[in-house]
Parts: structure tokens; C-alpha cells; sequence
């Protein structure tokens, strides 16, 4: 269930590649227990709750899947649980959502089948108020005050991590100066709010919102009079398209993932065969994240003894506890479930041991020709070092 089309056809894209790659590796060594595995895809367009559940069934009913493994859809809220709930196939997704926990948590045996391959939206707040904190504390920024401003996308998933911003700022001695202010997304003008924030001269600004479009516009307007800021923004600013459009204004933004490609050499060789796969205009670093799913039900249903059609739930129980208990060494990193939420444990905003927790990935936009995000945080994934932002004066 992939976002073809609509605003998020982008990521959606890259979904879609990131399956039929390791589809495409899972067969050459064999398949499942010798069957090879047949993706389908269907468009979910826009993402709404009819559209994505409207989906889940056409695979199901229709194309009789025996798993659904996507990347995200935000809007459904989980209404597509229900149908893959009663079918008792294995569902892999990256909705980065925290109702997701309280899904799983609610009846955990109707909801057994049903996974999140990332930490929750969550974790990108607090997250990101540790970062910072690590920035100055280690001295690699010295920030002009402790003030933040925050904006957020009018999406649930934006609203809560600009919320979990807000509430982990003053542990951490920072300032909420504005905000979480929430702006109604998608949009391309951010002018009036972007008045309000420069009239508190903030020493970090943090947008939540998540579309590449549109946070490109929000950085060329912001560059119209910037401040002396940090500037954050959520996820989007990762794509290539982010960078077509922001192009030299991009250089000192920071985005982040709490599911991205590494810079070792898994994750390296990983790009280098997506990147010859699929063209050089082809985004890893979001592929990566279907990617990764796809081969981690492969071995789980080879540990149970192979995969199970709609209506099999005891051999796609068998499937589920091997995932649960199956830690998966993934190009992004340590997939290991949470017994509980069923859900991608983070570090290091979860568990302290990179071992056991799926890296919160922090990327700085230090060469903007090159398209290359500097991976700068968190330690020991880190492969550069953070760098001032152009447009902040050196003596502030």
C-alpha cells in the first residue's frame, strides 16, 4: 500500500522500489522455502482512512497477499488494522505512529500480525531536544539563547512529535519562545508565521511538517531575512527534491529519521546496488526503510516454516513470534521489536545499547550539488561533524 500518488508520491516512489529490490534479492536465493515472492502494489493516493483501508482489502480479497509491507501512510490512523486483523496476515508498515502502541497494547492477540519497522513519531521530539542539547553541551554550536520555536503540520503525526518538542524542552534547560503553533498543511506560504517567529529570535526553529515541497518553500522564504537559527525540519528535507527546489538556500539545514540508511559499508553497498538498480535520481535513504521489511519477513516466515495466505493464522503466528523475537541487522540498523508495542525500539532515545535500538539518524545539508546529507549524529553512526549554518553570523 504505497502513496503513487498525491503529496506524498515521492516517498511512495521509493517504497515501491525499496520492495521490488529485495523482492528481487529475497528470489534469487531461493524465495521462501523455495516460492518466490510476487509484490502488488496498489496506489493509496492521498493517504485518507477510506483509501488506505479501500486498499488493504483489494490486496487481500483480491490479490489473496499472504503479507502487506509498505513504507507509510499517514492518515488511516490504524482503520486498516481491522481488515488485515481479520485476515491474520503479517503487516510490516512505517508509520512512525504512537497509536500504534496503543493498538497492539489494546487486544494484543486480535492485532498479533500487525508491525511498525520504525520507532513512533514520538521519539522525533524528544529526540531532537536531546540532539541539540548534545550540540551545545559538547560544544559544537553555542547557541545565542535558550529560546525555541516551534511549528507543526496540521497531521497528527506532525502535532505529536511538535508536542513532544515541547514537553522534553525546559528538562533539557530550553525555552519554548513559540508555539507548537500549528499551520494548515499542505501549504507553500509560511510568510505570516514566519514573522511571529523571527520576532522572538529563537535560537532553534523546528517546522513538523513533512512534505518536501512545501518545507522547501518554508526555507527559501525563511532565507528571505533569516535569523540566527538552527533551523530543523521534519523528514521531508531528506529527499532530492527538497534540494532541486531549495538548492544553495538547503546548505546548514538538519532533518532527521528514526529510520535511515547508515554510511557503513552495509549501507553503502546497499545504495550503490539501489542507486544502479533504479537511477541515479532514486532516494536510499528513504527505500531502505520497505527494504529492510521485506527481508526481514523473509527469514522470519523461513524460520516458521514458510508464509501464510489470509485466513492461515496459526503459520502467520509462527511467522509473527519469529519477528518478535528474530534481531535483524538491517542496512538502516538494528531492527529488534518491542514485545510489547511491536514496534522498532530506538536508540538512543529508548535503549542506550546501539545493539538493540534502531539509530534516530540526524543529517545536515553541508553540499547541496552533491545532494549528499552529512550523517552527524547520533555517535558511533556518525560520519561528520556538525557545521554552522551559513546564514548564522559567526560572532552570535
Amino acid at each position: 500500500m504505497v502513496p503513487l500518488s498525491g503529496p506524498s508520491a515521492a516517498d511512495g516512489a521509493e517504497f515501491r522500489k525499496g520492495v521490488m529490490l529485495a523482492v528481487e534479492e529475497v528470489n534469487a536465493r531461493g524465495g521462501i522455502h523455495g516460492r518466490p515472492l510476487s509484490p502488488v502494489f496498489v496506489d493509496t493516493k492521498h493517504q485518507s482512512a477510506d483509501e488506505v483501508v479501500a486498499a488493504a482489502r483489494k490486496l487481500i480479497e483480491i490479490h489473496n497477499v499472504h503479507a502487506i509491507i509498505n513504507g507509510y501512510n499517514i492518515g488511516p490512523q490504524n482503520s486498516e488494522y481491522e481488515p488485515i486483523a481479520d485476515a491474520g496476515i503479517i503487516y510490516i508498515h512505517h508509520n512512525t505512529l504512537l497509536q500504534h502502541h496503543d493498538t497492539i497494547l489494546s487486544d494484543p492477540d486480535r492485532y498479533f500480525g500487525c508491525f511498525m519497522g520504525d520507532p513512533a513519531d514520538y521519539w522525533y521530539g524528544q529526540g531532537f531536544i536531546k540532539f541539540i542539547s548534545w550540540l551545545r553541551d559538547s560544544g559544537q554550536w553555542k547557541p545565542q539563547s535558550n529560546r525555541i520555536a516551534i511549528i507543526s503540520g496540521s497531521k497528527p503525526y506532525s502535532i505529536v512529535i511538535a508536542n513532544a518538542m515541547a514537553a522534553a524542552a525546559a528538562q533539557f534547560g530550553w525555552k519554548l519562545a513559540f508555539g507548537p503553533h500549528i499551520v494548515a498543511t499542505p501549504t507553500t506560504d509560511w510568510r505570516d508565521v514566519l514573522a511571529q517567529v523571527r520576532a522572538v529570535k529563537p535560537a532553534v526553529i523546528a517546522n513538523t511538517h513533512f512534505y518536501a515541497g512545501d518545507l522547501a518553500s518554508f526555507q527559501l522564504q525563511f532565507m528571505e531575512q533569516p535569523t540566527n537559527s538552527i533551523v530543523y525540519l521534519q523528514y521531508g528535507a531528506m529527499h532530492q527534491s527538497f534540494v532541486d527546489i531549495a538548492q544553495d538556500k538547503a546548505v546548514g539545514v538538519i532533518v532527521s529519521t528514526v529510520i535511515g540508511l547508515l554510511r557503513d559499508d552495509i549501507g553503502q553497498r546497499f545504495a550503490r546496488r539501489y542507486i544502479q538498480r533504479f537511477g541515479e535520481g532514486s532516494t536510499p535513504q528513504v527505500g531502505c526503510q520497505s527494504y529492510g521489511a521485506v527481508h526481514h519477513y523473509a527469514i522470519a516466515a523461513c524460520i516458521a516454516g514458510g508464509a501464510g495466505a489470509p485466513g492461515a493464522f496459526d503459520q502467520n503466528r509462527a511467522v509473527a513470534r519469529a519477528l518478535r523475537e528474530t534481531i535483524y541487522r538491517s542496512v538502516a540498523g538494528i531492527i529488534r521489536y518491542h514485545p510489547d508495542w511491536q514496534a522498532a525500539a530506538p536508540y538512543p532515545d529508548y535503549v542506550h545499547d546501539p545493539s538493540l535500538g534502531l539509530p534516530h539518524l540526524f543529517y545536515q545539508i553541508q553540499d547541496w550539488k552533491k545532494g549528499a546529507l552529512a550523517l552527524i549524529a547520533p555517535e558511533p553512526y556518525n560520519t561528520e561533524r556538525f557545521v554552522a549554518p551559513p546564514w548564522i553570523s559567526p560572532d552570535s
